[in-house]
């Protein structure tokens, strides 16, 4: 695996390991083309295969636009998350873990890695979608349902609208520099 210089902030190194029940997962950036065609194996499996979701939903044209952050269980990709900077928020989307690995920590890590480069470039709110059922997940890192009347449907599952309010961190990156 290609180790850049390590950074002190985690959501900026090339990867953030955890341990749970014997299960490695390991996060990091995704900055090479392998890397992108891991994340969009990941997505297909679990959106296109899994659920049923239609390609033109699931690949919608803002992946260019975005930074993606793979995820791997035992040194296979297991997991992905996009992130989509804009004026003043994040959008953290297109969270997916394979069946096979949901038991890990993989969707945390995930999770916390976005936060982590949200707040490291100063950034003080993150939208995300948390599929009816699976708000508690989202609370656990400070989301909370933007209103009772917040909820959208798409490719047949009801999603609820979820803002994270962050303090950004006193050194972060300038505006210009890429993490």
């Amino acid at each position: 695996m290609n180790r850049a210089k390590t950074i002190a902030h985690p959501a900026l190194n090339d990867s953030v390991a955890t341990r749970q029940s014997n299960r490695r997962a390991e996060v990091r950036i995704a900055r090479r083309f392998d890397d992108l065609l891991m994340v969009y194996a990941v997505r297909s499996a679990v959106y296109i295969a899994e659920q049923e979701r239609p390609f033109a939903e699931e690949f919608d044209g803002n992946d260019h636009c975005a930074t993606h952050f793979i995820g791997f269980i035992k040194g296979e990709p297991a997991g992905c998350i996009r992130a989509r900077f804009f004026h003043d928020f994040v959008k953290l989307e297109r969270l997916a873990v394979l069946k096979r690995c949901r038991k890990s920590t993989l969707a945390y890590e995930l999770v916390r890695c976005g936060i982590a480069l949200a707040r490291r470039k100063g950034f003080r709110r993150i939208y995300a979608h948390s599929r009816e059922g699976l708000e508690a997940f989202w609370a656990r890192f400070g989301g909370k349902p933007i209103g009772a009347d917040r909820h959208l449907t798409f490719s047949g599952f009801r999603y609820t609208e979820m803002v994270i309010n962050l303090e950004p961190l006193p050194d972060r990156l300038p505006p210009h520099r890429r993490p």
